[in-house]
């Protein structure tokens, strides 16, 4: 659907610029958006590799276990029907360690694999409707009521640190690109707390 969206706005943008003489602008802008990308992407790569090290770093010394064991208690109050121990409560706690540091990009592939293992989760409670539903194609597949609360809140996203937006008003040229970080904690703090009252009120599993 978006690269419909996307390539469909192009269209416009190139038919738009050919009625109004304005072809040649639209190449210029072609142009030096390539040379923003490459820049951008060059800025951002420093930007990873730095927070990949950082991150590594907490790994080896036991830090994000610690960080992880400190919100066990909320990722259990919010995932009460996963068992202790699970493989997917893991990753869920890996995710919402990497947002909260604001490395979205280092979130992705936990919450790939704790969708993996809510599935095998669900597989594994014998519900039958949903071992069904496995079988029928990706576009049909139901997702359970603990996906969906991981699915909400990993896009509600709390951000303490918010290094990609950070990043990208230094690419730009902020006269204070940490300026964002104030209103991004307030932003991101009501959003997950609206998440988790939603997920809480809509949870069809109390138990």
């Amino acid at each position: 659907m978006l690269n419909k969206l996307w390539a469909g706005m192009i269209i416009i943008g190139i038919c738009f610029g050919a009625a109004t003489g304005r072809m040649a602008e639209i190449s210029g802008a072609v142009i030096d958006s390539a040379k923003e990308a490459v820049s951008l992407s060059i800025t951002m790569l420093g930007v990873v590799g730095a927070w990949s090290g950082v991150m590594k770093i907490a790994e080896d010394s036991g830090l994000l276990k610690e960080i992880e064991k400190g919100l066990s208690p909320l990722v259990h109050f919010l995932f009460p029907r996963i068992p202790k121990g699970h493989k997917s409560l893991e990753y869920i706690t890996t995710n919402i360690v990497a947002n909260i540091l604001g490395l979205g990009w280092g979130a992705t592939p936990a919450g790939l694999k704790a969708m993996e293992e809510l599935a095998n989760l669900e597989a594994e409670r014998g519900n039958d409707s949903y071992l069904a539903e496995r079988e029928k194609t990706i576009k049909n597949r139901a997702a359970s009521s603990e996906m969906c609360t991981f699915l909400i809140l990993n896009i509600s996203s709390l951000q303490l640190i918010p290094m990609n937006m950070v990043a990208y008003r230094s690419q730009y040229g902020s006269t204070n690109p940490t300026a964002i970080v104030g209103p991004a904690i307030i932003a991101t703090v009501v959003s997950t707390l609206v998440a988790m009252v939603f997920c809480k009120g809509m949870d069809t599993n109390k138990i």
